[in-house]
């Protein structure tokens, strides 16, 4: 299936461009030419919709003006994501840590249908910024979890964000996986969203099995995919990164890997 965009022609613009007109988003000319007129009524019902606002015809909106079906190709670079890409992207990582886990983060993210270039890449960067070895870890102590003269990850024992509710709760729940989930709530949420029930509650270690931390990573950036891509359209690495750590630690590793990505994963 087409990508329509600025400086497309022909009759498939001209549909996508009778329906806008009948959604109520002016194109302007009935004309089969996508100038600025058609990008901007794209952008406007991107907006209303909830869609990445970035003035493209992709998939998702010609699928929601009804343009396009479940049928239709999807964007799809993880055929192009090998071991040898990767590691292009986790230039300190043994190359043997990709080849065992890659597999099964790229089998988790289609499952999520997070296939597209950007979503690809904010995944490899998020595993470079969280968990660098490529293998799904346990947070280790360090002063943002655990005061000088308390016990491990008190910092996180009555964290109310996190849903703690007291010693253990802190080290218990603490960051695990490629994502580092971290906090009661999260691991009663995403065990819920896995289909797990309570087990990531009841046997929170669980987050650091290669298959679960894969398919968890992919339901926590599923979630914010359309935060997430709206901050890749403004090429706001921050913020991207912010939506999943809530801060800027690992910012340097996240950003490093994104743009090494971006040279070597087919656009």
């Amino acid at each position: 299936m087409a990508v329509l965009k600025r400086g497309a022609s022909g009759a498939a613009v001209e549909r996508l461009q009778r329906r806008l007109l009948e959604c109520g988003f002016d194109p302007g000319l009935i004309d089969g030419l996508f100038g600025g007129g058609s990008e901007a009524a794209v952008l406007a019902y991107q907006w209303s919709e909830g869609l990445l606002p970035d003035g493209i015809a992709g998939p998702r909106t010609l699928k929601s003006l009804g343009l396009a079906t479940v049928k239709d190709a999807w964007p799809d670079v993880i055929p192009g994501v090998s071991v040898e890409a990767v590691s292009e992207m986790f230039p300190c990582t043994p190359v043997g840590n990709i080849r065992r886990n890659l597999p099964g983060v790229c089998a988790a993210l289609r499952a999520r249908g997070l296939t597209d270039r950007p979503m690809v890449l904010m995944a490899l960067a998020t595993i470079r910024a969280e968990a660098e070895c490529f293998e799904p870890v346990a947070e280790g102590c360090s002063r943002f979890n655990t005061s000088p003269r308390g016990h491990p990850f008190d910092l996180y024992d009555r964290r109310r964000d996190l849903g703690n509710q007291g010693a253990p709760d802190g080290e218990r729940y603490r960051g695990r996986g490629y994502v580092q989930l971290t906090g009661r709530f999260n691991y009663a949420r995403y065990g819920d969203v896995l289909g797990m029930g309570s087990r990531l509650v009841d046997e929170p270690e669980d987050a650091s099995e290669p298959a679960v931390a894969g398919d968890l990573l992919a339901a926590f950036l599923a979630d914010k995919e359309a935060l997430i891509k709206r901050a890749l359209v403004a090429d706001d690495l921050g913020a991207a990164r912010r939506l999943v750590n809530g801060g800027s630690h690992g910012l340097d590793r996240f950003a490093d890997a994104f743009r090494r990505g971006e040279r070597v994963l087919p656009a």
